[in-house]
């Protein structure tokens, strides 16, 4: 069972880059909650504000991207947008940490890999080196790296990519964090190793009972692993709900149109897959009502003039989105072409 205590509030994160011809809004106000002992997945196409989400949160966008004065992200009730870099740099690898999405170049490919690891723990903990490698070595045993104590004095060029993205996790996990944060962590990864690494994490998370924020585009992985899932879209949150429902019944047609584009094994959709119309809009040049209208088979002229508010159903979806088709026990289908106004 899941803990109900919250680890980490973000709180109206609000991330733009102030520009000659206006701002761009990679994150637009966006809050979310993730619970002790969670996954939670943060789904959506590139450019969808995924990764500036992530890096807010672990203080790592570069310095021209910044944030409105109503923004906070709170990890244990202390608001990590107002810490100074050296006060940031005790809380990432010690409280957060982050896999990154390519561990070839997250790694240093002129260090050891024993010393990497060794090295965040020693700035940590405050340890001698010979406890720290013990540390890094049973870490090593944990993500499933054979002969780990020879491993350790590879570097990461003599390791498969399946295997530098074990020693990531190691890294991510040697100080105990509350907060891991996955950012794609099974990109460019074959299936066999990508379910290999799906299973470290969550036989990690349970052992060492940390949240998990999970970067993906793959719903595959979402449906593996996750508890909750946040779908967004130009920047902001656009459907939230536990993966059961989400999956089950999508109430927002970005969403729906993300899982149509799941290729089937069986069924009518076995043959063709369907896609999504369009492509996601110039950030300076954003629809005046939903940043969806453009690509929704269901938008109607409210849709067109105002931006949606979010609505939360009995099932526990909440979605931002004026489609009347958006209601109680209603699915959407992009096969249905929407007359009502």
């Amino acid at each position: 069972m899941k803990s109900t205590t919250q680890l980490l509030e973000v709180k109206n994160l609000k991330a733009f880059i102030p520009t000659t011809k206006g701002e761009i809004k990679p994150v637009n106000d966006v809050s979310f909650t993730i619970r002790k002992g969670e996954i939670m997945a943060l789904v959506g196409e590139s450019g969808s504000g995924k990764s500036v989400t992530s890096l807010s949160i672990m203080g790592l966008n570069a310095s021209a991207i910044q944030y409105k004065t109503e923004s906070s992200i709170l990890l244990n009730g202390q608001d990590l947008l107002k810490l100074k870099e050296k006060e940031m740099r005790k809380i990432r690898g010690n409280d957060i940490a982050m896999i990154f999405q390519d561990p070839m170049f997250s790694l240093n490919p002129v260090h050891q890999i024993g010393k990497q690891i060794v090295e965040s723990i020693i700035l940590h903990k405050k340890i001698k080196y010979k406890e720290a490698e013990k540390i890094a070595l049973d870490l090593l045993n944990k993500v499933g790296i054979p002969d780990a104590q020879r491993r350790l004095r590879n570097y990461p060029h003599q390791m498969s990519g399946g295997m530098r993205q074990r020693i990531m996790i190691a890294m991510a996990l040697a100080c105990n964090p509350q907060l891991l944060i996955a950012d794609e962590p099974t990109t460019a990864l074959d299936v066999t190793i990508q379910a290999q690494i799906l299973n470290i994490l969550k036989n990690l998370q349970h052992e060492f009972g940390i949240s998990i924020l999970l970067i993906t585009h793959d719903l595959g992985v979402v449906a593996e692993i996750a508890d909750r899932v946040l779908v967004m879209y130009c920047g902001e949150i656009v459907e939230e709900g536990t993966v059961k429902e989400v999956f089950k019944n999508p109430r927002h047609p970005y969403t729906k149109g993300l899982m149509d584009s799941v290729p089937e094994l069986t069924g009518p959709r076995i043959d063709e897959l369907e896609t999504i119309p369009g492509v996601v809009p110039n950030p300076l040049e954003l629809p005046s009502g939903c940043n969806f209208v453009t690509r929704c088979s269901f938008a109607t002229e409210k849709c067109r003039q105002l931006a949606p508010v979010h609505v939360k159903y009995s099932t526990g979806n909440s979605v931002s989105c004026w489609n009347p088709l958006v209601k109680e026990g209603v699915s959407l289908n992009y096969a249905t072409t929407s007359s009502v106004s």
